[in-house]
């Protein structure tokens, strides 16, 4: 059997909020970095910080660019959030397991700390989490969908 992916959830509208807000702080870290890590080399690990968590021009760039698809997922909709929120969901879940590993060595490219990785994974699960619940279709598609989520 294929797995449940709800269709026109009833907290939808609250997943979305959620999307949206962590696009707006994954944004607003990468302008803050963006601005606090210029003249920096890309990949430098020293101690500039924005919203609290070190950061380098390569990490905010990454940011810029996660913030912006997210977003723009977000206000477009029609399964596209879906989409969107669930790969750069799973992204962000990957690139703060991989800097967890490479948090003490040189490869540390994206200058990640411990609470640079849990709030990775936090932003990582949000995003996945909406965008498991932000399916949208027809009345017909939610109700084929419902009769299979009960087995019927």
């Amino acid at each position: 059997m294929a797995s449940h992916m709800p269709v026109n959830h009833s907290l939808r509208p609250l997943y979305r909020g959620l999307a949206l807000l962590a696009g707006l702080f994954v944004l607003a870290f990468g302008v803050l970095g963006y601005l606090e890590s210029q003249g920096q080399p890309l990949f430098h690990q020293g101690d500039v910080r924005a919203l609290g968590l070190k950061t380098n021009p390569a990490f905010a760039y990454a940011s810029l660019g996660a913030g912006v698809a997210v977003l723009l997922a977000t206000l477009v909709g029609r399964n596209l959030d879906r989409f969107v929120n669930m790969w750069v969901g799973v992204g962000f879940l990957i690139v703060g397991t991989a800097m967890m590993a490479l948090m003490r060595t040189e490869s540390n490219v994206l200058n990640f700390t411990m609470a640079t990785c849990i709030v990775s994974y936090l932003i990582g699960s949000v995003l996945f989490t909406a965008g498991m619940y932000v399916k949208v279709g027809s009345a017909a598609k939610a109700a084929a969908e419902e009769a299979h989520r009960q087995g019927r």
